[in-house]
């Protein structure tokens, strides 16, 4: 589904972080996601079931703005243009609002799958 994180690994340790962000920002600029006004969350693909899932638990004003920045996306990639630089989504607004409830739904899977494997041991 997704790559592994080393976000809180990175966080825990300032000077890995000061020294990381640099090429973070440049990374993010050049994927050119946000120069179509498109999240980080907007790539991911919407193929597995567990993110379906996900889509389904958001509410109505995030699902929307979803689909508006998908469709603006679609749009501005068949003119072979770009946003204006007003108009790009800034880093501090690219937060995860998908993927909080992927990991909320992969942790129900594991817990139903924990307990439909449950074995009752009675004790005579």
């Amino acid at each position: 589904m997704s790559a592994p994180h080393f976000a809180g690994f990175i966080r825990a340790r300032p000077w890995l972080h000061r020294l990381v962000q640099p090429v973070a920002n440049w990374y993010g600029n050049a994927a050119a996601y946000r120069q179509l006004g498109l999240r980080a969350d907007d790539l991911i693909s919407e193929e597995d079931e567990t993110v379906l899932k996900a889509l389904k638990r958001l509410d109505e004003k995030t699902s929307y703005d979803r689909v508006y920045r998908m469709r603006r996306a679609t749009q501005l990639s068949l003119q072979q243009k770009i946003l204006p630089k007003a108009e790009w989504t800034k880093p501090e607004e690219d937060t995860p609002y998908l993927e909080p409830l992927i990991a909320e739904i992969i942790a129900e899977q594991k817990e139903r799958a924990a307990l439909d494997n449950l074995e009752i041991i009675k004790s005579h």
